[in-house]
């Protein structure tokens, strides 16, 4: 008994070794990604690791300029990241990421053309289309009886202590910007002062400024309005009926979060096996119906079906698009919407 005893003890310590071999030995690699919370399946890397030996180290981060520090470090870790639009720019710009080899993203052919050469990275050198979308009103309908067209209802006193406001410069800003009537890429320190301006008299109105727990909030009841992504309201809208989404018919900002590879990654082939991984349209569809966010992916979309093909919040007319813009990166200008951001998050009244 104490041989076999032994003797199965010996097993399980092998089998336990060659696991770890398996996950961490010289043949082996690990990806370490870089995303935004609640923007995969999960499901999704397990499938990847099973399909490709190529293991995952995923982590999260709260904001594009939070991850902007992190990919400028020399020593930067990450293999794959999900920057925006603007943040893509900058980069290029600063030429941190890495040139991608499109013959290793065959996938990449089912992305729809009206998502590729945008001005943010001509070509698409350096990035591939992960998803898009606009930034709204979110709006409870039991407490909202005003209709929702126009970027001033967050201004409306009716609604004092019911407002919710995105804890994101460029976001937040933006919204000021749109309600003025300027460009949210502007580099007139003017419009960045009335912009400022419009915050502060908002302020006494607002209920707090939030990144991700903006959707908890309104599921449950606890906000009348709040700005938010288009594929937040989807899913807050799925768990609360009670909400709607509307952009204002002047436009808003359209925006694009892109997969790159930083040009400090030692494994490139294996990070462009896992975005052709993602662009593949079974993929694509299961990963865009988990978190809510439209895909760029035309295949993907097929076989959503038209629940999401006819749905506007999820696929908006080309009409209001044309109204849209995008985020561009605005150089050392941005330390002035920086100053701005903090006198309003500072101002007490």
């Amino acid at each position: 008994m104490k041989k076999l005893a032994l003797f199965l003890a010996f097993i399980l310590l092998f089998g336990l070794f060659c696991g770890c071999a398996r996950r961490g030995g010289k043949d082996s690699v690990t990806l370490n990604v870089l995303n935004w919370g609640d923007y995969i399946d999960e499901d999704l890397l397990k499938q990847f690791e099973a399909e490709t030996g190529i293991y995952v180290n995923y982590t999260t981060m709260a904001t594009n300029e939070e991850m902007l520090v992190k990919l400028q470090q020399p020593d930067c870790i990450y293999d794959i990241c999900f920057p925006s639009d603007y943040i893509i720019e900058k980069l290029v710009a600063d030429d941190l990421l890495y040139a991608l080899n499109k013959d290793n993203i065959p996938n990449m052919q089912h992305i729809d053309g009206r998502f590729l050469d945008l001005s943010f990275d001509p070509g698409n050198e350096y990035s591939v289309p992960y998803m898009w979308g606009t930034v709204g009103i979110l709006y409870n309908t039991t407490l909202v009886d005003d209709p929702v067209d126009s970027w001033d209802i967050l201004w409306n006193e009716k609604y004092s202590g019911q407002i919710l406001m995105y804890d994101s410069i460029r976001d937040t800003m933006g919204v000021a910007l749109l309600k003025l009537g300027h460009s949210i890429n502007t580099r007139e320190q003017s419009d960045i002062l009335d912009a400022e301006a419009a915050l502060i008299e908002q302020k006494p109105l607002v209920l707090a400024y939030l990144g991700d727990p903006i959707k908890d909030r309104m599921i449950a009841g606890g906000g009348a309005l709040a700005i938010v992504y288009s594929g937040d309201a989807m899913w807050c809208i799925d768990e609360n009926p009670d909400l709607a989404y509307a952009v204002p018919a002047t436009g808003t900002n359209l925006w694009f979060d892109n997969i790159i590879i930083p040009k400090t990654s030692q494994h490139t082939a294996e990070a462009e096996a896992f975005i052709n991984f993602l662009c593949n349209p079974e993929v694509a569809a299961q990963n865009a119906e988990y978190i809510g966010y439209s895909t760029p992916n035309s295949a993907a979309l097929e076989i959503m079906g038209e629940d999401y093909i006819d749905n506007p919040t999820y696929n908006p007319s080309q009409e209001l698009l044309d109204k849209c813009d995008i985020f561009h990166d605005l150089g050392n200008f941005i330390n002035v919407y920086n100053d701005s951001w903090n006198r309003v998050k500072s101002f007490v009244g």
